[in-house]
């Protein structure tokens, strides 16, 4: 009898040790990371349905901004062309060139924005308003998904970092430290783009180079669609 009550001690004070060393607490974590990166995905993806759109309803107006659409086309094209799986989560150099991609994307963006201080009449159109809101609310979910991530992740590396868990994430389940998604300095503020009005009426940037030829433009979009 005693002999019993001495295995079933024994035997749950090393489930208990087990547990203390993050066999099941370490892929929880990173489970739950992995499956916020998921929102943080869905989220750019929102984004970046959009842009198309949104290019096509400003392109009518300002004709000699091609330069800040095509910008903003080829930006969207890099984004959306570095695909990362969760395993690269923990990989520094392909995450980084994932998040600086998504950081020139928002950059471009921002540029997009300012060609509404030269062209009133774009203020007035019903779907730009709708696609800006659009964009505004992509946005907002996106940093509020990135947190989230962050957190996460955070969390994580925290559990795998520390005794007792450090034992089972290093022995057991051979974890790996997540990558942090961060905004490049200046990258969520509006950049400071100059127009001047030249002879025909339209405004120019003083800010970026000469415009495109409008074919190319239209090209551009449409491999982006």
């Amino acid at each position: 009898m005693f002999k019993r009550i001495a295995q079933l001690a024994t035997l749950a004070i090393g489930s208990l040790a087990l547990a203390a060393c993050g066999i099941n607490s370490v892929p929880t974590k990173e489970e739950a990371a992995k499956a916020q990166w998921g929102n943080v995905e869905a989220a750019l993806q929102r984004r970046a349905d959009v842009i198309p759109n949104l290019v096509s309803t400003v392109q009518a107006a300002a004709v000699s901004e091609q330069n800040i659409l095509t910008g903003v086309i080829e930006a969207r094209s890099r984004a959306t062309s570095i695909n990362i799986t969760t395993d690269d989560l923990s990989n520094p150099e392909e995450f980084q060139r994932f998040n600086e991609a998504q950081n020139q994307l928002t950059q471009a963006l921002g540029q997009l924005r300012t060609i509404v201080e030269a062209y009133p009449q774009l203020q007035s159109n019903a779907r730009f308003a709708d696609l800006m809101v659009e964009i505004e609310q992509s946005n907002n979910m996106i940093n509020t998904e990135v947190g989230r991530y962050n957190e996460a992740a955070r969390d994580y590396n925290t559990e795998i970092r520390t005794f007792p868990s450090s034992i089972g994430a290093n022995v057991i389940h051979g974890s790996e430290p997540m990558e942090y998604f961060e905004a490049a300095e200046g990258a969520r503020d509006n950049p400071n783009v100059e127009f001047n009005q030249i002879n025909n009426g339209q405004a120019a940037s003083t800010a970026a180079p000469a415009a495109t030829n409008d074919n190319a433009m239209q090209d551009r979009a449409a491999a982006a669609n």
